[in-house]
């Protein structure tokens, strides 16, 4: 099936859009992508038509919104191909999902003076909550090494782990340099060494076909704003034995079974089943109905006809900017269509603002990813990340006009 480009921007009504007097060329999918007419206009049908909490009422809207959101449970357990719906836990974003994570499984399988493993190509919302975690419990945090281009250093990994090592938190595709990681490779590695195996699924769950029982990860973690759907919602999935293990994080409405009380004192507080015990309070429920038609958009188009799309877009992109002698380009393949780049002699920052006078996107500066900036030797980078309403029309323009930024800039 070759994709028409030209019927599905006409899906995402922003691109109408025009910014000092010329249409928006968006190339900063890796930060957020824009949202398709079927989304929104769900959304839109659900708070006017349907809108109620669920879990909280025997009314027929809230029956009818909480039988809807464990359907959509069961969709996205699909869409990854979990053994159970029952394996997905609703979560704001990536960024919760990793902070859960890092309070949970640390008091429940560390020990002082045991190891924490991430790389150096961590988004910060995989550094910071591991690092502050690490300083509480007095665990080790150690950082496996990268080679210059930019992939992960196996050698270095290997290396590092020994019978103190417990969990390893990766990245399947660094938010810099689009590559990505052997995912299956590092997992199997981890599960020899009995390391528990988490992965930052936040620039793949919209660019590759994720299954998590093929990658045999105990946990993957997503955000529904980088897969069509609305902010605050994410998906953090967890292989079900780990997750009956763990007690909730937060706490609050909705995930309580039972109060005892004796002698006007709380003896103790018990917890409903997984994965509803990690899901406290009020349900952003417009964002998981957002999620269900996100995956109907994404299922319409078929995943495989996505990664073959951007796939050629990638290749073609990264041929243009190779044409410029000016350009540096940071990473290499197997890569998604995130491309970093830098101008020799010039501030990221002055690229951006000029291309915007343009219409055109990008993410400038050091992409919540300072270790990895900081490797490379630069104060930041460039950032496009392609997504598939993207087109060899938008990589033109933007190729044009950045030719002609280089030659005011020079």
């Amino acid at each position: 099936m070759n994709l028409n480009i030209k019927k599905i921007k006409k899906d995402f009504p922003i691109l109408k859009q025009r910014i000092n007097k010329k249409k928006i060329i968006y190339l900063d999918n890796a930060t957020t992508v824009q949202k398709p007419k079927i989304v929104i206009k769900s959304v839109n049908k659900f708070i006017r038509k349907q809108y109620s909490s669920i879990n909280r009422g025997i009314y027929t809207l809230s029956n009818i919104n909480t039988n809807t959101i464990e359907e959509i449970r069961i969709k996205i357990s699909k869409f990854i191909n979990s053994n159970s719906p029952e394996e997905i836990i609703f979560i704001k974003n990536t960024t919760e999902g990793i902070n859960l994570l890092s309070n949970t499984i640390t008091k429940k399988f560390t020990k002082p003076k045991d190891n924490i493993l991430i790389s150096l190509m961590e988004h910060h919302s995989n550094i910071a909550p591991w690092y502050y975690i690490s300083k509480k419990l007095d665990l080790e945090l150690r950082i496996i090494k990268i080679k210059k281009n930019g992939k992960l250093n196996i050698k270095n990994f290997k290396k590092l782990i020994d019978n103190n090592t417990k969990i390893l938190s990766i990245t399947h595709i660094s938010n810099i340099l689009g590559i990505i990681n052997p995912i299956k490779k590092i997992i199997k590695i981890a599960k020899k060494n009995k390391i528990i195996t988490i992965i930052d699924g936040s620039q793949s769950i919209s660019h590759i076909k994720i299954n998590v029982k093929d990658i045999n990860c105990d946990f993957y973690i997503f955000s529904g704003h980088k897969m069509y759907a609305f902010n605050g919602i994410g998906i953090l999935y967890g292989k079900k034995k780990i997750l009956e293990q763990l007690n909730p994080w937060q706490f609050g409405g909705g995930i309580i079974s039972n109060i005892n009380i004796k002698n006007n004192k709380i003896k103790n507080i018990n917890f409903i089943n997984s994965p509803w015990k990690f899901e406290p309070g009020t349900y952003n429920v417009e964002s998981i109905i957002s999620i269900k038609y996100a995956i109907k958009y994404i299922n319409y188009i078929k995943i495989n006809n996505i990664i073959k799309y951007e796939k050629k877009l990638t290749k073609y992109l990264i041929n243009k900017l190779k044409s410029l002698s000016e350009i540096i380009i940071y990473g290499s393949d197997p890569r998604i269509g995130i491309i970093s780049f830098n101008i020799k002699n010039c501030n990221c920052y002055d690229i951006g603002f000029l291309l915007n006078q343009y219409g055109i996107c990008i993410r400038t500066g050091n992409q919540c990813a300072i270790p990895l900036i900081k490797f490379y030797k630069i104060p930041g980078v460039c950032r496009i990340s392609i997504a598939l309403y993207n087109s060899k029309k938008d990589i033109n323009t933007f190729i044009f006009y950045l030719k002609k930024i280089i030659k005011i800039i020079k």
